[in-house]
């Protein structure tokens, strides 16, 4: 039993909503926190009530994010003229923004899946560039550490050009 909610705890917080909008479009939500999942599942929410499919089923989900190889921990730069020493350099380090890419694999693995492709694409894409344009930040949390104050900057289908289900990759940077 335990393993189980340890396994959904897991799933829900890497899988189904690692991406969190802070600030910005949530300014008004308590907490000022937005979770993905809400925009990400909002079309098949409404389509599984409608139907009568259970709605909390974590394998039906729109979307499941993981993270790529490459993100960075830290990314230091020395500054650019010379120094007396080590200890004077090392204090002179510039921190560089960190970089992390998350892919969102979204298979139409349910009824109506194509129909609320179109929607929930166009919805998440709409509230990204609103909460950008308000100055959100993102909170990004992988199994190995939880980005803060994350930007995003970029949006990409990466959907492979053999798949019968395009789109159904995004790239988050």
């Amino acid at each position: 039993m335990s393993t189980n909610i340890g396994k959904s705890i897991y799933q829900t917080a890497y899988e189904l909503s690692p991406i969190i909008l802070s600030g910005g479009l949530a300014e008004l939500i308590p907490g000022k926190m937005l979770p993905i999942v809400a925009i990400t599942q909002a079309a098949n929410f409404g389509f599984n009530l409608l139907t009568g499919n259970t709605p909390f089923d974590t394998n039906n989900f729109f979307g499941h994010f993981r993270p790529l190889p490459g993100a960075t921990l830290v990314d230091n730069e020395v500054a650019m003229y010379p120094f007396a020493n080590q200890s004077y350099a090392a204090n002179a380090i510039i921190a560089k923004p960190l970089r992390l890419s998350m892919l969102m694999n979204c298979p139409s693995n349910i009824e109506g899946g194509y129909v609320s492709k179109l929607i929930t694409f166009s919805a998440l894409k709409m509230a990204l560039d609103k909460h950008n344009q308000l100055g959100g930040t993102y909170i990004i949390a992988t199994p190995s550490y939880v980005y803060l104050g994350c930007l995003l900057t970029n949006l990409v289908d990466v959907s492979r050009p053999d798949s019968q289900q395009p789109p159904s990759s995004l790239l988050i940077r």
